[in-house]
């Protein structure tokens, strides 16, 4: 007699064509699962339910890391449910799902693993922002790695390299702004100049 408090297992019930709560008879090891031999505490049928781990599938997915990319094949079980916007890790990195097809080539928000022919996902711990440093008729390009969510403002003192620098403007994917303030997932290039300069 189970204790107090101590729910029976809710399984499928063949005869009832519905899940509810069963006994326990017997546990058997099979594989990597178990056979369990159960009575129907509705109708009270004794049959048999099978309990096996979902298998393994590779998703193709491609990688993309500021502007590299990569392929890679990303272990789900096969009935696990993915989102546009899921994070996940891989190789000790955090990548957003950005895109999902499914086998027909068609675009979703939501499938599951099995029915996914291709996704792609990006870098979510870190983000590559361009810079162009401005002095005079000196410039030079580089990049900075920050998190994504780091802001950066016109008209700021940032320190880059040896030395200060001044945000004249900022770019992102709508064009060029001169002032307010810019989350580095949102940039596409900043540009510095050194802080003497006035505009």
């Amino acid at each position: 007699m189970e204790g107090a408090g101590v729910e029976s297992p809710v399984a499928n019930c063949p005869a009832c064509e519905d899940l509810v709560e069963h006994e326990e008879i017997r546990r058997v090891s099979k594989g990597k699962g178990e056979d369990v031999l159960a009575r129907c505490l509705v109708c009270g049928n004794v049959h048999t339910i099978l309990i096996r781990p979902p298998k393994l599938v590779l998703v193709k997915t491609t990688l993309s890391d500021g502007r590299d990319s990569q392929s890679a094949e990303i272990e789900s079980d096969e009935d696990e449910k993915i989102s546009v916007g899921d994070m996940f890790e891989h190789e000790g990195v955090t990548w957003r799902v950005t895109r999902m097809d499914s086998v027909e080539s068609k675009g979703a928000s939501n499938l599951v693993a099995s029915e996914i022919s291709s996704m792609w996902a990006t870098r979510s711990d870190k983000t590559v922002v361009g810079v162009t440093m401005t002095d005079g008729e000196f410039s030079e390009s580089s990049k900075i790695e920050c998190s994504p969510d780091k802001v950066f403002s016109c008209g700021s003192i940032m320190e880059l390299g040896d030395g200060k620098w001044r945000i004249r403007a900022i770019h992102t994917g709508n064009g060029r702004t001169l002032t307010g303030s810019r989350n580095a997932s949102e940039i596409r290039r900043i540009y510095l100049h050194p802080p003497k300069k006035r505009y």
